[in-house]
């Protein structure tokens, strides 16, 4: 199975090693899905906050499931922690 049902990584032996299990980004995905649903459209820091998780374990989940279909950018942008304007996204009408 490959990208965006399984975990992405570089060809190296770290990133390999770095990167989630399928069944952790399974559930990670699940758990990103449940807080839009419960706490409407929101950046990927926004949710990482909610669920009270790393931002690198839930952004790349966003990525996962914008390519799945399961989530949608509204269109609107918020700042991150970093202070830049990060797409706020929502679940897929």
């Amino acid at each position: 199975m490959s990208y965006p049902h399984h975990p992405g990584s570089q060809p190296t032996p770290t990133s390999i090693e770095a990167a989630p299990t399928p069944a952790t980004a399974s559930r990670l995905r699940q758990m990103t899905i449940n807080c839009l649903r419960s706490h409407g459209a929101q950046t990927p820091d926004e949710c990482a906050t909610r669920l009270g998780l790393s931002i690198l374990s839930i952004r790349p989940r966003f990525t996962e499931l914008k390519r799945l279909g399961q989530i949608v950018a509204t269109g609107d942008r918020r700042a991150n922690r970093s202070g830049k304007s990060a797409s706020v996204f929502s679940l897929h009408p």
